[in-house]
């Protein structure tokens, strides 16, 4: 099963010591060795970086790390292959324009007898199930709403389309337009606010620790989200299966949670995963 990364905060922040626990688990740590990506908003334009091969040992991801992008939203993913090759063409996090906006997309999960009609404006340029359901979303969105809507008819609009795809199968999503992130999940997910007084944290996948207080003014408020908690010493919060929820400036804006929420433990998640058919 692949894993997500996400970040939303309130003022340009880099992500480089989250990604460095992340990275390790693509073929370190863990063994999503079939590619990586991860984008960067800056403004009106994206950072996207891709690379076919494990992220624990990518050039690429060096690069990353070294260049310390600053970004409010972030969207980064480890893959282990269900749907489509290992290849460029099927590694996340895809992007594609709305609205005169980009939009970010990444995926967990596997959808079975996910084909909608092919679209008038989106189509994918892979064969993953992932790349599917991200042109689908942004094909009924422009079909309903010529112009940008408001968030809250946004949102609504986002959920209804969630719950649709979702009877499909799994399907842990995040995406982002720079100015919010989505993130969904059918089964793990996790989040953490880091706000003031920071305080130290301490990754899970590498022996390395952080004094945010160092890093950070007293104003600064970042969300991190994750399939599975990345530090040691921090508590996270779990999204509610099927809970989908809007982050911004490094809060919970909106959210839709099931009116009984169930939340399963990682081995719960994994066991699904296998049952699903995906790898893990």
């Amino acid at each position: 099963m692949c894993q997500l990364l996400g970040m939303n905060c309130n003022t340009p922040t880099d992500i480089v010591f989250s990604f460095e626990g992340f990275r390790l688990r693509g073929g370190l740590t863990d063994h999503h060795a079939d590619g990586f990506g991860i984008g960067f908003f800056e403004g009106r334009g994206v950072r996207l970086f891709h690379d076919d091969k494990p992220s624990a040992h990518s050039p690429v991801a060096d690069l990353v790390r070294a260049y310390q992008i600053k970004s409010e939203n972030v969207i980064a993913h480890i893959r282990k292959a269900t749907q489509g090759q290992t290849s460029l063409a099927n590694t996340h996090p895809f992007m594609r324009e709305l609205w005169g906006e980009y939009w970010l997309f990444a995926h967990n999960g596997h959808l079975k007898h996910f084909s909608p009609a092919p679209g008038d404006y989106y189509c994918p340029v892979g064969n993953t199930d992932s790349e599917r359901a991200f042109c689908h979303i942004l094909e009924q969105l422009r079909q309903r709403f010529r112009h940008k809507p408001d968030n809250d008819t946004l949102f609504a609009a986002v959920a209804a389309l969630t719950a649709e795809i979702r009877s499909h199968g799994l399907f842990n999503f995040m995406m982002s337009n720079g100015d919010f992130l989505f993130a969904h999940a059918s089964t793990l997910l996790y989040y953490i606010v880091r706000k003031a007084p920071f305080g130290q944290a301490k990754l899970l996948d590498d022996d390395v620790a952080i004094d945010f207080a160092a890093v950070t003014t007293p104003n600064d408020k970042v969300a991190v989200i994750a399939t599975l908690p990345l530090t040691v010493n921090e508590t996270w919060q779990q999204l509610a299966v099927n809970e989908l929820v809007m982050f911004e400036g490094g809060d919970i804006v909106r959210r839709d949670v099931p009116a009984h929420p169930v939340y399963m433990s990682a081995e719960e998640g994994l066991d699904i995963a296998r049952a699903a058919g995906v790898s893990v």
